[in-house]
């Protein structure tokens, strides 16, 4: 080949093609929930109905003289605020922007270019994204058809390419939570050499015989990672603020790949305000947990039959029935997630949503029965 037509060849193919790992375009889009227009109410996003909490939005307000300098990148104050309040050491606490951006850099200190991350599936959309980016294969586990995850195939999915586990619990989109012994007895079975990640940022709204009770498993098991999240119970979606707790010797390597300043100096004192701010969060926890008692009694009057959710949101397995149930929220002024064809997740939040989600709901079950 001569070297016009060398040239000419290469001005044939994108430049992103050279840019670019092959795998980044073949990545999974992460979907979030569609913006609420005027006057309708948004329950796509699991997040809390509240305004931000009054002590909250003082300490940010306090704090927006100093955005000239960098935040403390290994956020002391936050940081010891955290193991005060889980009774866990300082150097177990790792913090990070959101616990989204925690599992990114976990499975990237973790996965080997076609190394196995076992996960559950129908889970948080974000995993499979963040196994591929970080070069690994995504084993994805059935769930049960209660919406829970199969623990015992996970344990049976395990092989010497196994390199990392997720678990979410409660589980999103599902909202069903694991128990205590059945958990204890899932993580006695996995090899300590293997990483284990459990996803709690629902767990505030957990409200169960027998629920996981992770910090007496941490000190058990070296391998396991707990993640928690401000965007949840605490309404902090808005400055994306998560942390890990494990063991000083996971911390270690955690913190060796975290991005440089990754939490931001008003996340970090709105986090210290909020759990300064105890009482409040749990008073606004009881009153969605209440919301969703009324609603799920709401649905099965309506003959709906759903996963026990132990989350602030409720999922309906519809299949080719999710995009219908979708168009009829919308009509009656509400904005949920739908998953494909799969189902459709909806927050439990202000009870004018849920009036308008069971409006929709009762002209579904009419169509169906039509």
């Amino acid at each position: 080949m001569d070297n016009a037509s060398h040239t000419s060849s290469h001005r044939d193919l994108h430049p992103s093609h050279a840019w670019f790992r092959p795998e980044v375009f073949s990545l999974p889009s992460y979907v979030p929930g569609k913006p609420a227009a005027l006057g309708t109410i948004k329950l796509a996003s699991n997040e809390v109905p509240f305004p931000t909490l009054s002590p909250v939005q003082a300490a940010v307000a306090g704090a927006l003289g100093k955005l000239a300098r960098y935040p403390d990148m290994a956020a002391h104050e936050l940081t010891s605020a955290l193991a005060s309040s889980f009774g866990w050491p300082d150097d177990g606490v790792v913090l990070g922007n959101g616990s989204t951006a925690l599992i990114e850099k976990i499975l990237h200190a973790t996965l080997l270019p076609g190394s196995e991350a076992i996960l559950a599936w129908r889970s948080f959309e974000a995993y499979p994204i963040a196994i591929q980016a970080a070069g690994g294969v995504a084993v994805k586990v059935p769930l049960l058809r209660d919406g829970s995850h199969d623990l015992r195939a996970m344990a049976k999915a395990v092989t010497p390419h196994t390199r990392a586990i997720l678990l979410c619990s409660p589980n999103n989109p599902t909202g069903v939570a694991f128990t205590h012994e059945a958990l204890a007895a899932f993580l006695a079975q996995i090899p300590a050499s293997i990483p284990v990640v459990l996803d709690e940022a629902y767990i505030h709204f957990v409200r169960m015989d027998d629920p996981v009770r992770s910090l007496e498993l941490l000190t058990l098991h070296e391998n396991l990672i707990v993640l928690r999240t401000f965007s949840k119970a605490y309404g902090l979606a808005g400055l994306r603020c998560g942390f890990a707790l494990c063991s000083p010797t996971m911390a270690q390597g955690l913190r060796a790949i975290a991005t440089p300043f990754g939490v931001n100096s008003l996340a970090q004192v709105a986090a210290v305000a909020a759990l300064r701010a105890q009482d409040a969060v749990k008073e606004q926890v009881e009153i969605v947990i209440a919301e969703r008692e009324r609603l799920t009694s709401a649905l099965a009057a309506q003959d709906w039959h759903l996963p026990a959710s132990n989350a602030n949101f409720l999922w309906f397995e519809l299949g080719k029935l999710s995009r219908r149930m979708e168009e009829l929220c919308r009509d009656e002024g509400v904005i949920v997630r739908r998953f494909a064809d799969e189902g459709v997740r909806v927050t439990v939040a202000e009870p004018e949503g849920s009036l308008r989600l069971l409006r929709a709901l009762a002209r579904l079950r009419a169509e169906r029965q039509g």
